[in-house]
């Protein structure tokens, strides 16, 4: 935990309760050990869907839809959202929970590689929410750029890896350390890239909160260089090691159910 963990549990026992959809949602996947939003990134989101007032959210990470009913609850009336998942397990789950919900009409959820969907995606999103594979995010970036309109808002979940990293790559376990690298890269870009102001809060397990500014340099060339070309083979090259870090989570998520 990267922030005091009596800090924490006061300000969440100052919070209300969820709907009731919602609040039984939340206890079936603490139950099976499902990872959900925390709270503190759930009162987070609430507010800033409120300011926001996004007609079009893009959420990338499913799980079992936890997050985007939540979403969908505080967006304005007729929002839509498009959420991605890859998780086989999970997704009949978020396909229960939204018919449950009577969410099915405003929620589409959309099976596949993250970074396969995005680069097919078309049009803008006012607001995009990345709680996907974390080592995964700086390539996701250039896609989530395209796809988000000046204005627009891009909140990126769980960001400081329960701390590890603020840490040396040598004081990470070596598993870890691509991901750790991978994350440093991209925090660096969210508070670099001339497209974005961003704040990174220590709130949750950290979130980065990022605006496209209004009339930013649209750099074609920046754009180019970050969205590797197929012909030139560097997709094959990331689609093993973004393999690779799949198999690990859904293998993380396996041994927690076996507990």
């Amino acid at each position: 935990m990267i922030v005091d963990e009596r800090i924490v549990t006061f300000i969440n026992s100052l919070d209300t309760e969820n709907s009731r959809i919602l609040e039984e949602i939340e206890k079936e996947a603490h139950a099976s050990d499902v990872p959900v939003i925390r709270r503190e990134m759930q009162s987070l989101l609430k507010v800033l869907l409120m300011l926001q007032k996004p007609m079009r959210i893009l959420e990338v990470g499913t799980a079992i839809g936890f997050s985007a009913l939540l979403m969908s609850e505080y967006a304005p009336e007729g929002c839509r959202i498009t959420t991605i998942e890859n998780y086989e397990k999970r997704i009949p789950i978020a396909r229960s929970n939204f018919a449950r919900a009577g969410k099915e009409d405003v929620i589409t959820l959309i099976e596949g590689d993250a970074a396969e969907v995005l680069e097919k995606l078309e049009g803008t999103y006012d607001f995009i929410f990345m709680d996907a594979a974390k080592g995964q995010y700086i390539h996701y970036l250039p896609h989530v750029l395209r796809l988000l309109p000046e204005g627009g808002c891009l909140v990126s979940d769980n960001v400081m890896q329960d701390g590890d990293v603020i840490q040396s790559r040598f004081a990470v376990e070596r598993r870890n350390r691509t991901i750790h690298a991978r994350m440093r890269e991209y925090l660096y870009e969210l508070k670099h890239n001339p497209l974005l102001e961003t704040a990174i809060l220590p709130l949750g397990d950290g979130a980065a909160i990022s605006v496209k500014q209004t009339g930013a340099r649209q750099s074609e060339e920046y754009q180019e260089e970050r969205i590797p070309a197929q012909k030139d083979g560097s997709q094959a090259e990331q689609a093993p090691a973004r393999q690779e870090e799949q198999e690990q989570h859904q293998k993380t998520e396996k041994e927690g159910e076996k507990q």
